[in-house]
């Protein structure tokens, strides 16, 4: 049993030990979320001994029901709820996510001490579903939420979800998700006409590497035979972006890739090259405020040349 006052420091909780991918699997996933749901309800109820998350700098947060959310695991299934902690005085702060007794600091969850855990690699095991979890509702969600200033913001994934994580350096870097041609549109008794590549996410400290292409052409390996592929619609203007780059590299994937609204009929379909070739694939925010900038210390170097010649 815990002293009152105990803190649970990030070198004590990980030390040593395996990174929870490498050894939690489907079997586990009922005992894990009993015990955070109990841990939950202990800390609500305040059944507990005082207890402290020491940050990297020597801060302590106080783990108590204001600095903790109870967030769903799967889209449309409340059986299923991961407990994380966060900063009270920063709400947008994901500091660690509670597993088997263990608050484990977000980083250390994104981790893999597994040498052959490299490249795209199916999400099977429960251990990986977290790292979903945690790629798309915390990462995005909380951690990079300027990464959404274009609209995009994913919800949790279902239960039944396809996904690629791309592990790189015995991190996990980013991540694709997508459905089988055949497969149920969600709440609807349409099947999916073709596959459709739902979401993709690359970390901030991951990106302008390639790896939005490299995932682009695992999903079109993937399915090889099919001669047309979607992406879910709305596509993001950072995703025209990756899909731009793709076509230049593989031209013979522009005519395979749409952007489609479910289930996918060809009135739902439209080419994604074409779009971009006619000009009519949304910008980047960013990319045009670079624009305005660029433009009006241009006008200003205009004024300055205009002066310096009346002079």
């Amino acid at each position: 049993m815990m002293e009152p006052g105990h803190t649970v420091g990030v070198a004590g909780r990980a030390g040593g030990l395996r990174y929870p991918v490498d050894h939690l699997n489907s079997a586990d996933s009922r005992d894990l979320l009993e015990t955070a749901a109990n841990h939950y309800s202990q800390l609500l109820a305040e059944h507990k001994p005082t207890e402290f998350f020491s940050l990297p700098g020597g801060d302590k947060i106080k783990i108590d029901g204001s600095s903790v959310l109870y967030i769903t695991l799967y889209r449309e299934d409340d059986r299923g709820k991961m407990l994380v902690l966060i900063n009270p005085q920063k709400r947008d702060t994901v500091l660690a996510v509670y597993l088997n007794g263990i608050w484990w600091p977000v980083d250390d969850i994104l981790k893999s001490s597994d040498p052959s855990r490299d490249g795209l690699i199916q999400v099977q095991t429960f251990g990986e579903r977290i790292v979903l979890f945690v790629l798309n509702c915390l990462v995005l969600g909380f951690l990079e939420n300027s990464a959404t200033e274009d609209g995009v913001c994913f919800l949790p994934h279902p239960a039944e979800e396809q996904a690629r994580i791309l592990w790189h350096s015995g991190e996990a870097a980013a991540f694709y998700t997508y459905k089988n041609k055949g497969s149920l549109c969600n709440r609807s008794s349409q099947c999916y006409l073709l596959p459709i590549l739902d979401t993709m996410f690359v970390r901030r400290t991951w990106r302008r590497r390639g790896f939005g292409t490299k995932m682009l052409q695992d999903y079109c390996r993937r399915f090889a035979k099919e001669v047309i592929l979607g992406i879910s619609c709305p596509i993001s203007p950072a995703m025209y972006q990756v899909c731009h780059k793709f076509f230049l590299h593989r031209p013979e994937e522009q005519d395979r890739l749409w952007e489609v609204e479910a289930p996918g009929d060809w009135c739902q379909r439209v080419n994604i090259w074409l779009r971009i070739q006619l000009g009519e694939a949304p910008e980047d925010p960013k990319l045009n405020r670079r624009r305005r900038r660029r433009s009006q210390s241009e006008l200003v170097e205009e004024s300055v040349a205009k002066q310096m010649k009346t002079s």
